[in-house]
């Protein structure tokens, strides 16, 4: 029985010993700890099944920024759609009107941004085919920090009956 114990405690003991015996390689040293860009939750993409326009619809999501430094949200591609554009819904001669997010949606420092229906949104136009509840979407999102995410948004039905998702027939007065 002494020699079992002893034979099992050398096979735990040997490998840890030779492990520290004099070796030519520098110690290794652990890279600076870098906060994470901006974290993404909860993001879907609106339907178009049963809309009055299967052509355009828009992506919803949560963004947090942990780091000191504001961020935005610069841009967006997907396959699915013959443009993508940042939008927001915005007062206009007394009307609310989406249209195009100048400079992006900031996500201030230490803090998030919800990009929701009737606020904020990614817009998809010229989609390449109706989507239904179930779907998923390849969604790339761009920063200003350089660092990208890759998304795979699932489609959800949208019953708000008054939301809707279309550029203004009002033309924009040009200043």
């Amino acid at each position: 029985m002494k020699t079992k114990l002893l034979i099992a405690g050398l096979a735990i003991a040997v490998p840890f010993l030779l492990s520290s015996c004099g070796s030519d390689a520098p110690p290794v040293t652990k890279a600076a700890v870098t906060t994470p860009g901006v974290l993404v939750e909860d993001a879907w993409v609106r339907a178009t099944v049963g809309s009055k326009d299967t052509t355009m619809t828009a992506a919803f999501m949560s963004l947090t920024n942990p780091g000191s430094t504001d961020i935005s949200l610069t841009s967006a591609t997907s396959p699915v759609a013959g443009m993508v554009q940042l939008h927001e819904m915005a007062m206009k001669d007394g009307k609310m009107v989406m249209q195009e997010k100048a400079g992006g949606i900031k996500v201030p420092a230490g803090s998030h941004a919800h990009l929701a229906p009737s606020g904020d949104h990614v817009m998809l136009m010229g989609l390449k085919r109706a989507l239904k509840p179930g779907d998923e979407v390849p969604i790339t999102l761009k920063f200003s920090d350089g660092s990208t995410h890759d998304l795979t948004v699932p489609v959800k039905a949208f019953t708000e009956g008054e939301e809707h998702y279309h550029p203004s027939t009002t033309p924009s007065p040009t200043r």
